[in-house]
């Protein structure tokens, strides 16, 4: 199960969020996604429909967003607040920078398409001048009925941007596609639809993760490489805009949401599962700690030992594929522009291996990091190599801000 919590992403802090909930049993998880908002630095502004409140109340938004719930178009009393003024529908969305829907039911969602308007909430979509997002949440039939699906057309033709739905099973018991994303997943489409793109458009292949040399059934060889650096670039490609595939080799991390992940065990499965799309891509970056050498001889059955002793046990080594430098010499040869990025995770005379590393792959950059400091942590600091002599160093920063660097520099030096 992914954790709730999320690392700080690109675009939420101090974003001023205006969040609507309409009347359907997802209305429960929208009080998560205002407290994972709240820990983005967002402010939120929580709307609801008066059938939303049949199914969570006001008072739950307002503990946790701070704020005052608004549910009726019309005035309670007056005052100076210029919400108060009689025209809710247009301060609010006037103090917003983005507008989000979640739940948005097939009846909001068919009124939003066609601009009918008989509550404060759909007089506010109307009246907004700042971007939007729906949440579908609704039975898998309502769903796929051709009257909703015209519906959605309609909102994204308009611009308005469409979160999902999810499939899986559903609170009236049956099992499709129209569940609520959960509000992790929300925060983190929030996060793309915000956040510059210089990757729109592109396709982007990664590696990450150890590869494990089996032995036999049992017992491998691998390295203390947890994934995080690569699946922090795959997250990061992924808000940047990109289609994002992953081959990952076994970690124990959550996969990077949005990316298409492929995991693999060996090295030689890793290079197969590379050069099976490598064709289709605009950037390849092996964050992969891929092992040198794999078992030529893995026994078919688990080797015990005797007396102490492990007579049985006679590993012959033999050199695995080289997938950076195989990529590279693909590359160079492609009409097709693809740039090419290594790692370079060392120990010691780090600038010098890292330049090695450069030319003998034939790679646009390599990324290099004092593997000692690295290896597993959640911080770490990263130096640009490329054709220009003088390295970029990023200085010492989390994986994911670290990764968004990354892609940047390459984005605009390549």
């Amino acid at each position: 199960m992914r954790p709730v919590e999320l690392p700080p992403l690109p675009g939420l802090n101090q974003l001023r969020v205006v969040l609507g909930v309409c009347g359907g049993i997802a209305a429960y998880k929208s009080a998560e996604l205002v407290r994972l908002l709240m820990k983005q630095g967002c402010s939120v502004q929580v709307v609801m429909t008066e059938s939303a409140t049949q199914f969570i109340a006001p008072l739950t938004f307002q503990a946790l967003s701070g704020k005052a719930v608004h549910v009726s178009q019309w005035p309670a009393g007056h005052s100076d607040n210029n919400i108060d003024r009689g025209m809710p529908h247009i301060d609010i969305s006037r103090n917003a920078d983005f507008l989000l829907i979640a739940p948005c039911t097939a009846n909001s969602m068919a009124k939003y398409a066609h601009g009918f308007a008989d509550n404060l909430l759909d007089n506010l979509v109307l009246a907004r001048n700042c971007p939007m997002a729906i949440a579908p949440a609704m039975n898998v039939e309502m769903w796929n009925n051709p009257a909703t699906q015209r519906n959605i057309n309609q909102l994204k033709n308009d611009g308005v941007h469409v979160f999902g739905p999810a499939a899986g099973e559903q609170a009236c018991g049956e099992v499709g596609s129209g569940r609520m994303l959960e509000p992790f997943e929300i925060v983190l489409e929030l996060a793309r639809a915000v956040n510059h793109k210089p990757l729109a458009g592109k396709k982007v292949l990664l590696t990450a993760g150890p590869t494990f040399e089996a032995i036999d059934p049992v017992r491998g060889i691998t390295n203390r490489s947890s994934g995080k650096m690569g699946y922090a670039l795959a997250q990061a490609a992924w808000l940047m805009g990109a289609e994002v595939s992953l081959v990952s080799g076994p970690t124990a991390l959550p996969m990077p949401y949005g990316a298409r992940v492929l995991s693999v065990q060996s090295a030689k499965q890793m290079h197969a599962a590379v050069f099976s799309q490598i064709d289709q891509q605009d950037l390849f970056i092996g964050v992969a700690a891929v092992a040198d050498y794999g078992i030529k001889n893995p026994s078919a059955q688990k080797q015990k030992k005797q007396n102490g002793q492990l007579p049985g046990l006679h590993m012959e080594f033999e050199l695995n594929p080289d997938i950076l430098a195989d990529v590279g010499e693909f590359a160079s040869g492609q009409k097709k522009s693809l740039t090419v990025v290594g790692f370079a995770a060392e120990t010691e005379n780090l600038d010098d291996y890292a330049n090695r590393k450069l030319d003998s792959k034939k790679a646009d950059f390599i990324v290099g990091n004092l593997a000692q400091h690295a290896l597993g942590a959640d911080q770490t600091e990263l130096t640009i190599y490329s054709k220009n002599p003088k390295p970029e160093n990023l200085g010492s920063m989390d994986k994911l801000q670290a990764a968004q660097a990354v892609l940047s520099f390459i984005s605009k030096h390549s």
